[in-house]
């Protein structure tokens, strides 16, 4: 038996005396519960079982989205495959309709089954994973000399002519929505300002595809180009902007020169922090000496840190990046080995397109299994109103530009570029993504799935044909070569020489200041080896390098359906002289011949590729 202290039980009783009564409880109550229970029923404190392991088992939930989203890559993977197989369907057909023919298919499988696609469209999956390698893609890969040379019409068109479309095509479904037929009354003005803002967000893939097919002259080329991507970020700064007016019950004068204020702000702080982290990247860049192969890694971490930062305060990520990756390729590639250049531009083709088809994917997808409220009369005047917003709004800006341009639109080339405004991604997306106090989602989807269906079915299979039969100026791409290059340098520096002299800013004057600026100062930063590099010197390396890939490809590829050598150089775009009189250099071998004929050129060419 436990002796206890009398004096201490004015305390409580000791802590090993409540264990002890607390164990007995339990014991009793235990005791009790198994006498009265019955023999077949369950104990309440029955012994442990441990399960046995398992040999196999599945938890299909837990990898579900990604499981889902990587066989839709695989399987829009295969059938580009196939769609390229038999070269006459690319040819006519646009990819595009082949990814959204591919995602109504699965649409309608998954409709018979009564199987729901999973929601994996969010804002802020497209706005920060989906679109951020898109924007990359069309920024970096911009042909960068005659987008500048382009400048002021490419944002002349991005800017103005997407506020354009936008206030006229939603003024216009404002004043059909007033029609009572149509059951659309409760639509107001934000809420048409808004979805006109979003369909006014040109992707014109397939048309650019045929263009580079049919080699289409430079201009109208950049151009297009051009607008598309800046017309993104125009259209998202006006999807924010429309998006907040949408939740005010009465919009006030002092909120529109807000809106106007922000607007700039917005675009002009995207640029601001695209050049910053293009220039930190491109000084990071200065000492990967010793680590090429994280090179690439800069390249995407700095682009993609500039568009979340622009993200986190509002600013236009789209600006941003577009301006990261100008900036950084005009001064990383030169810092970097040819291979993480190499490494670099097919990653960016890759993820780019992975979120390409993930939209036309799902955009088909979504057409099947979505319930949809058509609303035919809304949908027929926003098609009426969308496209004759386009081409009112080229005609009036083309003929407020032309007479600022060296090479004025003809009729033709305005046809094209109205023509060109095919709808795709970004806005199926901003739509699809619409905030919930928006009251009418529903018709607003289908209709934008319903625009875009035409515009890249229609127009992008018959933009081809159009242009063979209106016979759009053309322009020969095969004019890299020295002798245009030391011509065009010569004639830039002239032009530059005369503006100076007459007292004229233009554009050739603004870019020989920059070069100067660029020779003196930022390349001594941002560049490890700061020797100013010739054009002409550049351009050698460049087609150099092109023909030694064009060589291994012969070499790697089917060799019987190959030219042949002489061939190749007969149409080679170098001409690998200098001509002083009859005498010329050649930068292959480096010794001046007496030149009487193309075949000693050739001759030269082969004779020192076979030495070499």
């Amino acid at each position: 038996m436990t002796h206890y202290d009398v004096r201490n039980l004015s305390r409580g009783p000791p802590l090993s005396f409540k264990r002890t009564v607390a164990r007995s409880g339990a014991l009793r109550l235990k005791h009790s519960s198994l006498k009265n229970s019955a023999p077949g029923d369950h104990q309440i404190f029955p012994d442990a079982v441990k399960p046995d392991l398992p040999v196999f088992a599945m938890n299909y939930p837990r990898i579900q989205v990604p499981f889902e989203i990587t066989l839709w890559v695989l399987l829009a993977s295969f059938a580009r495959i196939g769609f390229h197989i038999y070269h006459k369907v690319p040819f006519w057909v646009p990819e595009p309709c082949l990814l959204i023919s591919i995602g109504l298919m699965l649409g309608a499988i998954m409709h018979a089954v009564h199987e729901e696609p999973p929601a994996m469209l969010s804002y802020d999956l497209f706005f920060l994973y989906i679109l951020p390698p898109m924007v990359l893609d069309s920024g970096y890969f911009m042909p960068t000399r005659p987008f500048f040379e382009n400048i002021g019409t490419v944002l002349w068109f991005a800017v103005v002519g997407t506020l354009w479309n936008s206030i006229g095509v939603g003024m216009s479904l404002y004043g059909v929505c007033q029609i009572g037929a149509l059951e659309v009354q409760d639509i107001n003005l934000q809420e048409n300002l808004l979805f006109a803002s979003i369909i006014s967000a040109v992707d014109p893939v397939a048309v650019l595809s045929v263009f580079e097919d049919v080699s289409v002259n430079e201009q109208l080329y950049i151009v297009v180009f051009g607008e598309s991507l800046f017309s993104d970020a125009v259209t998202v700064v006006l999807y924010n902007m429309f998006t907040f007016v949408a939740e005010m019950p009465e919009v006030e004068p002092v909120n529109l020169f807000l809106g106007v204020a922000k607007f700039f702000v917005v675009d002009l702080g995207g640029l601001a922090f695209g050049l910053v982290f293009g220039f930190v990247a491109s000084f990071t860049t200065r000492f990967t000496s010793k680590v090429r192969e994280i090179e690439p890694l800069f390249i995407f971490m700095y682009s993609y840190l500039a568009y979340l930062v622009a993200e986190l305060f509002n600013i236009s990520s789209i600006m941003a990046i577009v301006t990261c990756a100008l900036t950084m390729k005009y001064y990383v590639e030169e810092n970097v080995t040819q291979r993480s250049c190499t490494t670099i531009r097919h990653v960016v083709k890759m993820l780019s397109s992975i979120s390409e088809t993930l939209i036309f994917f799902f955009l088909g997808v979504v057409t099947i299994t979505t319930e949809h409220e058509w609303n035919w009369g809304y949908i027929l005047f926003t098609l009426l109103f969308a496209f004759l917003w386009r081409g009112l709004g080229i005609l009036v800006l083309t003929q407020i530009i032309n007479p600022f341009r060296t090479i004025p639109f003809n009729f033709k080339d305005q046809f094209m570029l109205g023509y060109s405004g095919l709808r795709g991604a970004v806005a199926f997306a901003l739509v699809f993504t619409l905030p919930d106090h928006i009251g009418r989602n529903k018709p607003f989807v289908s209709t934008t799935i319903c625009l875009i269906l035409f515009t890249v079915f229609i127009q992008g299979i018959s933009i081809r044909p159009l242009m063979e039969f209106i016979n759009v100026r053309r322009t020969n791409r095969n004019l890299d070569t020295i002798n245009v290059e030391v011509h065009s340098r010569l004639m830039e520096h002239a032009i530059a020489g005369i503006e100076d002299i007459c007292g004229q800013w233009g554009h050739y004057y603004w870019k020989d200041k920059f070069m100067k600026f660029d020779n003196q100062f930022l390349r001594h930063i941002l560049i490890k080896d700061n020797r100013a590099e010739s054009s002409i010197v550049a351009l050698y390396k460049k087609l150099e390098l092109q023909s030694a890939m064009e060589i291994l490809d012969i070499v790697s590829g089917d060799t019987s359906t190959a030219p042949s050598l002489c061939e190749r150089y007969d149409k080679r775009k170098l001409v690998d002289y200098y001509w002083l009189g009859s005498q010329g250099l050649c930068l292959t071998c480096g010794h001046f011949q007496w030149i009487t004929n193309l075949n000693a050129v050739l001759h030269c060419s082969i004779s020192s590729n076979r030495h070499h």
